[in-house]
């Protein structure tokens, strides 16, 4: 029998696929393609093969900017747990529970460019807020964000503080999922907080973690913007040893005007970011429990 096919609902779905290829499908296969050849500043471009690619994984910069992508990713998700303690603290709250979410979630409805400026203020080494704190108890201040040997625990720090907000509604609503019926009847075998902590709430929570791992990981390895902010300037003398590779991917398609070396940075971190997800994805199995 021949299969009726229901061309209403193609209608109703075709706004949705229209949006995902003009914006996603369409820009990916336009920079695989052009990451495979020289495109000049004027001019047609030329087919160069792998050579793009060649350049990227034999340059010294790539590796840098990878590697404090890297540090960047991990530094950041070492907040998850300190989300986890704060979501688990604010569900004790009995009342002002909304006040307390709406405070931390804050830094995510402002712009990064605005976070960016304030707290690169606040790290300033001359007349920065942290080094006058840091003064007035006899702690010699540094130039967090001039010098590569801080910056990038510096933007750390600073994506911390941004992405505590949706951690913490993310890990909210996982915990009000929880039963609390199994919390009494701990607690009527002897179980502390502490104890319900560990064996209750950290096991039934590990699907929203795992949730907010990715989400974390993701985003963390395309931080740009608030890198951008904070380091000011080209003359920054800790720009050479604190980019991202989302700010290598920048310096090469919009200053230096190289779009196929940048193209090549772009689909190198797409596989990158698909491989660390498949592997997370993999280890979920271990310590994800969703029964």
């Amino acid at each position: 029998m021949r299969k009726r096919i229901d061309w209403a609902a193609f209608a109703m779905i075709a706004p949705a696929f229209i949006g995902l290829a003009a914006l996603y499908l369409w820009p990916f296969a336009a920079t695989f393609l052009k990451s495979f050849r020289k495109v000049p500043v004027f001019g047609p471009s030329q087919f160069n093969g792998v050579d793009n690619y060649h350049k990227l994984l034999s340059d010294a910069d790539f590796w840098s900017a990878l590697g404090n992508s890297a540090k960047y990713t991990v530094i950041v998700l070492l907040g998850i747990p300190l989300a986890v303690v704060f979501a688990a603290l604010i569900q004790q709250v009995s009342r002002g529970r909304g006040i307390y979410r709406v405070l931390f979630f804050l830094p995510v409805v402002t712009l990064p460019v605005a976070v960016g400026m304030v707290w690169r203020f606040i790290l300033n080494g001359d007349f920065g807020l942290l080094n006058y704190v840091l003064s007035l108890v006899g702690i010699p201040g540094e130039y967090w964000v001039a010098d590569d040997r801080f910056a990038v625990y510096a933007f750390a720090v600073v994506g911390i503080w941004m992405g505590l907000g949706v951690n913490l509604i993310i890990l909210g609503a996982g915990l009000q999922n929880i039963p609390a019926d199994l919390y009494e009847a701990s607690a009527l075998d002897g179980a502390n907080r502490v104890r319900q902590f560990f064996s209750i709430t950290l096991p039934l929570l590990s699907p929203s973690i795992f949730f907010v791992t990715i989400l974390t990981t993701i985003s963390a390895l395309q931080m740009f913007d608030l890198v951008f902010i904070m380091l000011g300037s080209i003359n920054n003398t800790a720009l050479s040893g604190s980019k991202t590779i989302v700010y290598l991917f920048y310096e090469a398609a919009f200053v230096q005007f190289k779009q196929g070396y940048a193209a090549a940075i772009a689909i190198v971190l797409l596989v990158i970011i698909m491989i660390v997800t498949a592997i997370q994805f993999s280890l979920q199995k271990k310590w994800v429990v969703y029964d």
